[in-house]
């Protein structure tokens, strides 16, 4: 790679060139990434498939009717539908408090987009994605379905983490991103004050 370069000022404009779309593409990454998911928040698999994380929560249980862990009676496998069950999640508050976070993951995710265009936005949208992520690490505390439980097995427990954990720490990533991004962001409209100062300060010179 820097061997095509001819000098260190080329090879260093090519890497700024690199990192700037690294980042913008990490704003349409974090889009595709909140937009989907929060869609999925309005099915009924996806609103069953959270109620461990949240029934566990002491941030988010008092959403729901229901006390942990009775929800363990009435899980639904992922496809699978029984009507006892739907009705369970129905008086516990599943399927409304599922629409509503749904929501607001999507309104994030369009919020951090729109930082592509106006930084200012995007500072809300980053530091939206950092309180998020951080509640969702979380889980990592509260949900004991994030580790492989106690079935006979030598391997369970801290740090073996299940199929739900190993999707919950993924959300590192997202939080390291969301540090970047907000980093990005102030750079941006600190950069745009100062070149605003100087223009006025140049017009002031050029009336004297």
């Amino acid at each position: 790679m820097f061997t095509a370069c001819s000098s260190p000022e080329k090879c260093l404009r090519y890497a700024d060139q690199v990192q700037r779309f690294g980042i913008n593409f990490l704003r349409v990454a974090i889009f595709i990434v909140f937009a989907w998911i929060g869609g999925l928040k309005a099915f009924q698999y996806e609103a069953d498939g959270i109620v461990p994380f949240v029934a566990n929560s002491p941030m988010m249980s008092f959403f729901y009717n229901k006390k942990a862990p009775e929800y363990k009676l009435h899980m639904n496998k992922e496809g699978d539908v029984v009507p006892a069950n739907i009705a369970w999640h129905r008086e516990n508050n599943t399927y409304g408090f599922s629409y509503g976070l749904g929501t607001m993951i999507v309104s994030i995710g369009t919020l951090v987009l729109l930082g592509l265009f106006f930084p200012k936005v995007g500072i809300i949208g980053d530091g939206l994605l950092i309180i998020m992520t951080v509640g969702t690490l979380s889980f990592l505390i509260t949900t004991p379905e994030t580790w492989v439980p106690n079935l006979g097995g030598p391997n369970h427990g801290f740090p073996y983490l299940s199929g739900a954990g190993r999707l919950v720490i993924k959300d590192i990533a997202m939080l390291a991103g969301g540090f970047i991004l907000l980093g990005t962001d102030f750079k941006r409209i600190l950069k745009a004050r100062l070149r605003h100062v100087k223009a006025e300060d140049s017009c002031c010179c050029n009336n004297n």
